[in-house]
C-alpha cells in the first residue's frame, strides 16, 4: 500500500495528464501535417523505430531526421486521421514510459482512385521531463495491422 502526500499524488495525476496531452498533441499535429512543430515534441536526441508487420520500417535519430522523414512520409498522404486510445503511463521521477495504442487512418489518391488505409498501431514510448515540458525521449512504433480500401466502394 503505498503512503505518498497528497502533493505527490497530485502531481501523478499531473505528469500523467500532461503525458496524455503530448501524445495527442502529437496526433493532432500530425493530422494538421505540421510536422516541424511535431517535432519539437521530441527530445534533440529522440529515437524512432518503426515496424510494420514486425519487419523495422525505420530508425530515426534526432529531430530533424524525425521531421524529414515523418514530412516525407506524409506528403503521401491527402488527409490522416489519428484516433488514440489506450495511454497506460508508468513514472518514475523526471522520466516515464507508456503504452499507447491508436488507429491510424490515411487518405491518397492513386491513379485517379481516393484510396483508405487504415492501421492499429501501438507506441512504447520513452519521456523525460525537461524543465517543466515532457517530451518523447525514444517512441518504438509497432504498425500491427493494416486494411486497404477504395473509397466509395463497400
Amino acid at each position: 500500500m503505498q503512503h505518498d502526500s497528497l502533493e505527490q499524488r497530485i502531481q501523478t495525476l499531473e505528469d500523467k495528464a500532461a503525458l496524455k496531452a503530448l501524445v495527442d498533441a502529437f496526433s493532432n499535429l500530425a493530422d494538421q501535417k505540421d510536422l516541424a512543430t511535431q517535432a519539437l515534441l521530441f527530445t534533440e536526441d529522440a529515437v524512432v523505430d518503426t515496424y510494420f508487420e514486425g519487419q523495422l520500417f525505420a530508425s530515426l535519430k534526432g529531430r530533424k531526421e524525425i521531421e524529414d522523414t515523418f514530412s516525407g512520409f506524409m506528403a503521401n498522404f491527402e488527409t490522416s486521421y489519428h484516433l488514440n486510445g489506450q495511454h497506460t503511463a508508468e513514472l518514475d521521477g523526471d522520466r516515464a514510459t507508456a503504452v499507447h495504442y491508436c488507429l491510424v487512418v490515411l487518405v491518397n489518391t492513386v491513379d485517379g482512385k481516393k484510396t483508405r488505409h487504415t492501421n492499429g498501431v501501438y507506441y512504447n514510448d520513452e519521456y523525460v521531463r525537461q524543465g517543466s515540458q515532457w517530451l518523447i525521449s525514444k517512441r518504438t512504433s509497432y504498425f500491427t495491422w493494416r486494411d486497404q480500401q477504395l473509397m466509395g466502394q463497400s
